[in-house]
């Protein structure tokens, strides 16, 4: 990292450490800066000769400059710090760790108004006084100084934390303990180092345009799920760890047969038919429905308008993003005949009635993969399209190998985002990179099974194991449970043949190949995320994190509501109002009054952000709106 270019450092005794950095980075701009006046100051020990050094370096110093009220010093009025510095903060004698939080707390609001954009704020605090796991030993949180979070509350992540090397600057004598002329304890100490965060985004609606099965439908993508969509983290060139994770899956698998992706978009919109049909055993409750209105345009009137406006989010924007279709359509192409309007925004997407649902899985578009096979040459050099049929297995082509007993099986795959309705947990992700493989194999080889132990072999080293789940098998890690699964079909037309499929959860993969702390993490907006991916690092390269040891907040909402209650919609309107930032959700306690035909529900959140600078003040904030939220559109009652 290159030496920062200024340097601003606040509540200096002595000024022998704003000297000692005036000759360790002689290349910057120092300004030293003291709450005393300067009589006063200069009859610390050393403190006129170490002024000197500071000025002849070309440095500045001043006196009574106030590190809580930075932005109201005309002396600093237009000028930015690459860094900002403060050592071993103090209120003086005797203070508890109450008014040295409020020190910190104000201090970071102070600074920030003073930092560059790209700055850092460094604080060094003797051992223990953090609150962080990184002190040892480590004091019970409530008796901290809680630096994680009083910096929080002015939107400063905690990026590094490492020893503080006194011995590194010469001459630098720590004074001011109790505000005597005593130095703090410098065993052990250490320095946090902490950096800007992005601001938490707001939901927006997202009206999406495509065709499903013929139907021209135009709908809009549930606000919960606005910042999944249109990410292109699967596109060609991107280094993004869920590529770089199905890369390396594909590569691992092409060692013994050969796969073919298919590079056609396909619909986030399935009809609930076709869901059905294709995967009958899939729970509609954990898919998001669109109701399909079949109505023209015209029926839309203001009255409808107006109550879907009153419905959003004050905080949510709308943004049109039409994405165009590939496929040919077949019927009603034209004219307003041809648009099908799906509902607008609810909390409540829904409905015995919906005709559509966002895709939860891939495999119900199998059939779209058999239909665009290739017909791969065995030297892999060439290739052409050939129409298969749904269910078609015998037309895929097999070619004389020695590598499976005389065939190799042409995996056809794809891959995208699905979605799934799941309830806010650790591990419950709405939406989620899937990839799909399939491929039609002798059944005397046991091909399912010989699948699956070549994706154990590649994801054994990172905490994946194969287990068998009745008739299927399953690929797990802990903690998240399931990250893949693999299933057969008989084939009507080849007795001697099946069918494997496999589909894998990316996003969990990426997680434990790279170590990511939290799955919320890979939809980081932050350049800091994607830029320790730029140079493609191989799986099992632990990624750092940007934002270390995030706080966490807990707080309880209770209501009443009807008889008949919704939990799945609670969970939807939480994670619209909480932005992304609540990470789990636990049922404390029901009561059912015996006379109002009403019953109490008593939920805990856990508020916390790995991407985000989370404070109490700004948790407690979402949770307000969250009362709101529910109180608005589910006509619940607060307690």
């Amino acid at each position: 990292m290159s030496p920062p270019r200024s340097i601003l450092l606040v509540g200096e005794g002595n000024f022998s450490f704003s000297a000692a950095v005036a000759r360790f980075h002689s290349d910057s701009s120092i300004t030293a800066t003291c709450l005393q006046g300067q009589q006063g100051a200069l009859q610390n020990d050393g403190a006129e000769a170490n002024v000197q050094i500071i000025r002849d370096s070309g440095g500045a110093v001043l006196f009574e400059v106030d590190c809580t009220r930075l932005g109201e010093c005309a002396s600093l009025q237009g000028l930015l710090f690459d860094q900002v510095v403060f050592n071993f903060p103090h209120c003086g004698r005797k203070s508890g760790v109450k008014k040295n939080r409020e020190l910190l707390k104000n201090f970071f609001l102070s600074c920030v108004q003073v930092l560059a954009e790209d700055g850092e704020v460094h604080v060094s605090l003797c051992n223990s006084q953090g609150g962080t796991p990184v002190d040892q030993p480590r004091r019970e949180w409530h008796n901290s100084w809680q630096v994680v979070a009083m910096a929080a509350e002015a939107h400063l992540l905690l990026s590094d934390v490492r020893p503080f090397e006194s011995e590194k600057y010469q001459n630098y004598k720590c004074t001011g303990y109790r505000s005597q002329d005593k130095g703090f304890h410098l065993e052990n100490a250490l320095l946090h180092v902490f950096t800007r965060s992005l601001p938490l985004s707001s939901p927006q609606v997202r009206t999406v345009e495509e065709v499903a099965e013929g139907d021209r439908v135009q709908y809009n993508i549930p606000a919960e799920l606005s910042d999944y969509t249109f990410r292109e983290f699967l596109s060609s060139g991107s280094v993004h760890p869920v590529r770089l994770v199905q890369e390396y899956l594909l590569e691992g698998l092409a060692e013994t047969w050969s796969v073919s992706m298919t590079t056609e978009t396909l619909p986030f919109l399935l009809t609930a038919k076709r869901l059905q049909k294709t995967c009958g055993e899939t729970d509609g409750t954990h898919c998001y429905r669109i109701h399909d209105v079949q109505k023209d345009l015209s029926s839309w009137d203001q009255t409808s308008s107006d109550e879907h406006q009153d419905q959003c989010d004050e905080h949510t924007h709308i943004v049109n993003v039409f994405v165009p279709s590939n496929k040919e359509e077949t019927r009603r192409s034209n004219g307003a005949e041809g648009l099908r309007p799906a509902c607008p925004l609810d909390v409540d997407p829904g409905g015995e009635n919906a005709v559509f649902v966002l895709r939860p899985s891939l495999y119900p578009q199998i059939e779209e993969l058999l239909t665009k096979e290739k017909d791969v040459s065995s030297d892999g050099k060439s290739h052409k399209e050939s129409s298969v049929s749904a269910g078609a297995e015998e037309d895929v082509k097999e070619e004389p190998c020695g590598s499976c007993n005389g065939f190799t099986t042409v995996l056809l795959g794809t891959s995208g985002l699905v979605f799934r309705n799941a309830p806010i947990s650790p591990w419950g992700l709405p939406a989620f990179h899937e990839i799909l493989l399939t491929g039609v194999f002798p059944s005397e080889n046991e091909p399912i099974r010989m699948l699956g132990q070549r994706l154990e072999t590649l994801l054994a080293p990172y905490g994946v194991s194969l287990v068998t789940e009745q008739e299927d098998l399953c690929l797990t890690a802990q903690p998240m449970g399931t990250v893949g699964k693999m299933f057969t079909r008989s084939s009507s037309h080849n007795p001697s043949h099946i069918r494997v499929s496999v589909s894998l959860n990316l996003d969990l993969l990426a997680v434990l190949l790279f170590s990511v702390p939290e799955w919320r993490l890979l939809w980081s907006r932050d350049p800091r995320f994607l830029k320790q991916f730029a140079l493609r690092p191989p799986p099992g390269k632990p990624f750092q994190p940007f934002s270390l040891f995030p706080e966490h907040f807990t707080f309880d909402i209770s209501f009443w509501t009807g008889l008949t209650w919704e939990e799945r919609r609670f969970h939807t309107a939480v994670r619209v109002a909480s932005r992304g930032t609540v990470k789990q959700i636990k049922l404390m306690d029901t009561f059912s009054h015996p006379d109002l035909s009403q019953t109490s529900y008593c939920y805990r959140l856990t508020y916390q952000s790995h991407t985000h600078a989370l404070s109490h003040t700004q948790a407690l904030l979402l949770h307000k709106h969250l009362e709101t939220l529910l109180s608005a559109r589910m006509e619940v009652t607060i307690r």
